[in-house]
């Protein structure tokens, strides 16, 4: 509700490129955050969407950062932490410009600094909600562990309840275009087919 909010405009708009609309604003702008990144609504309407599920903002810590008179969704990466349990769970990978080809000294040398950004990120417990289960899932895409998203999907069964596909295929919609979480929401579905899904 919170992305399709922003995406509709409805008493919200979107910033992709992590600037307010009005620089005169400070934090009451909505769209992309500058500072934290997620993505901001004024704190009124972050409660009629709560409200209008039955839940309240308080009881969503792992989800909702409750700043002042706004609140921020929390990015995916930032989740990362309550998702697995340890320290693992830090700011996803940023994706490199493209560099001039180095030699393999080199290129090694940069491969083990940039392995150290998720470590073994694995999956101990399958999230308690499907958005948990989406949300591991992207981040294991993100760490580009493809063999314990599988694991995650088929051997754990994440992958079983339509549920999970249902909601990657509605964040894949909602999600802005510029977005890293589209990306990896994205990559998750692209191997829906390949895991036989």
């Amino acid at each position: 509700m919170w992305l399709w909010t922003l995406k509709t405009g409805d008493g919200a708009t979107e910033s992709t490129d992590g600037t307010d609309e009005d620089p005169e604003e400070d934090g009451d702008a909505k769209g992309k955050s500058k500072t934290k990144g997620g993505f901001v609504l004024k704190l009124d309407a972050a409660r009629k969407i709560a409200q209008g599920l039955g839940v309240h903002l308080e009881d969503l810590a792992s989800l909702v950062a409750v700043e002042g008179a706004t609140t921020r969704l929390l990015p995916v990466a930032e989740r990362a932490r309550v998702l697995f349990g340890k320290a693992e769970g830090k700011a996803a990978p940023v994706r490199r410009k493209r560099e001039p080809q180095l030699d393999l000294f080199k290129a090694m040398e940069l491969n083990e600094a940039a392995e150290t950004t998720f470590g073994d990120t694995q999956v101990e417990s399958l999230g308690k909600t499907i958005l948990d289960r989406v949300h591991q899932s992207m981040i294991l895409f993100a760490a580009g562990r493809s063999e314990a998203l599988k694991r995650f999907l088929v051997e754990d069964a994440a992958g079983n309840d339509a549920r999970f596909w249902t909601l990657a295929q509605a964040l894949s919609a909602l999600y802005p275009a510029s977005t890293e979480e589209k990306r990896w929401v994205d990559g998750v579905l692209a191997r829906k087919k390949g895991l036989g899904f």
